[in-house]
């Protein structure tokens, strides 16, 4: 306890020193858990924007649909199908689709297009479309018997169409022609995914049976959306045993440049630490030294009186370890508030808007670190005070009493 209370009272001899040292653990600290926070709102934000508008949970297809996407590979028997993937624990709701690959034209200009053939109402249990709407209705409106379409923003404006326009869907049947259908646009919708809303459509999916030719009892593609995303490798796998001859696969498999890039920020955000810690390091170490030097003749008489060389390095160590771990208080403290602020009102990079979207991701973010973080921050940060201590301790036990006593000061 001595060791201690000296310890303390020593590193604020020089008060401005400290200082120094403790806000330059803490700011860095918080600096670090801030842009990893960032990183994290960002990849959870892609993953929920994901599921939630373009990939679901999980996916059922034919293995072969997953090669061309064409209208002719269909999973057969659907309500057989979906009956036994709501009977699997963890499912929250299920829909289907028809996809098929098409040309979406008007007088001015056409794309290519995803066109998707949904049950509206089913739709909504399973993704957040109908949430995405920036003008129009979700199908609730009719044209004279027109069927009527949802289309993305980025597509709106390379048609220049907008709610009531007519667009023309041109698609293959399921007999391998090619066949039209006039739309009127019901709705525009806009994601955080400006290639998703260039690049698919929403129709119906009566009137996709009328133009394909696809049975009532047959389906492209069989969504789900689980309760929990923590029980996604589970499902999946007691999906497949359920669904033997169909492809069944999470989110994770349909879009792995997503875990990949979950992956590599996990590593840059370590990689992060680490870099933080080394300049850190130097920091506790200079300011150690400074300490030892200024203080060479006290340590020399403190030896000459009988404290052994085991306390003068405990109380070294003590120093550097006070240093630490008042600067990663200080650090978390600030962090946690910063970014439980943040967390809840979101960072808006609306100036980066245009790019941010054209990645994949909103320009809202919302900061997030998980509670085992802040505890691996301090304990790392204690680790780096210890191995900091190592080399101002053996510099300070390297002094020999006689000569340190005569030291100026």
């Amino acid at each position: 306890m001595m060791i201690v209370s000296i310890s303390w009272k020593n590193i604020w001899r020089n008060k401005t020193r400290s200082w120094v040292v403790i806000l330059a653990i803490g700011f860095g600290l918080f600096g670090t858990l801030f842009m990893i926070a960032l990183m994290n709102g960002l990849m959870e934000q892609k993953i929920d924007a994901s599921i939630s508008n373009e990939t679901s949970s999980i996916q059922v297809h034919t293995p072969e649909f997953l090669e061309n996407k064409s209208i002719d590979h269909l999973v057969e028997d659907v309500p057989s199908v979906i009956t036994r993937i709501r009977q699997t624990d963890g499912i929250k709701a299920v829909c289907h689709r028809i996809k098929a690959s098409g040309m979406a034209s008007t007088a001015i200009s056409g794309n290519g297009v995803m066109i998707n053939g949904i049950e509206p109402e089913k739709e909504k249990d399973v993704t957040d479309i109908h949430r995405s709407l920036v003008k129009g209705s979700y199908f609730e409106k009719s044209f004279r018997n027109i069927p009527t379409i949802l289309i993305g923003s980025k597509l709106a404006k390379k048609l220049n169409a907008g709610v009531g326009s007519k667009v023309v869907i041109t698609i293959q049947d399921t007999g391998g022609e090619l066949t039209s259908g006039l739309y009127r646009v019901v709705g525009i919708f806009k994601t955080s995914n400006s290639m998703f809303d260039e690049t698919n459509v929403f129709v119906e999916r009566k009137s996709m049976e009328s133009l394909t030719g696809v049975r009532p009892t047959q389906t492209s593609e069989i969504a789900v959306l689980l309760k929990n995303n923590e029980m996604t490798e589970e499902v999946t796998r007691a999906l497949q045993k359920k669904l033997p001859g169909l492809s069944v696969m999470s989110w994770k498999d349909i879009d792995p440049t997503v875990v990949a890039m979950v992956s590599l920020l996990e590593q840059f955000s370590y990689f992060m630490v680490l870099i933080i810690m080394v300049a850190l390091t130097f920091v506790i170490v200079n300011a150690m030294l400074m300490a030892i030097l200024e203080r060479t003749r006290e340590l020399g008489m403190l030896m000459a009186i009988g404290m052994n060389k085991r306390k003068i390095c405990m109380m070294i160590l003590t120093e550097t370890t006070f240093l630490a771990v008042t600067g990663a208080i200080l650090g978390i403290l600030i962090s946690f508030i910063v970014i439980k602020v943040t967390q809840q009102q979101g960072i808006n990079f609306a100036a980066w808007a245009e790019g941010f979207e054209q990645l994949g991701y909103s320009a809202l973010i919302h900061p997030t670190v998980q509670t085992y973080f802040y505890i691996f921050i301090g304990l790392i940060s204690i680790l780096t005070a210890a191995v900091a201590s190592i080399w101002p301790a053996r510099k300070a036990l390297k002094l020999e009493p006689a000569k340190a006593v005569r030291e100026d000061v």
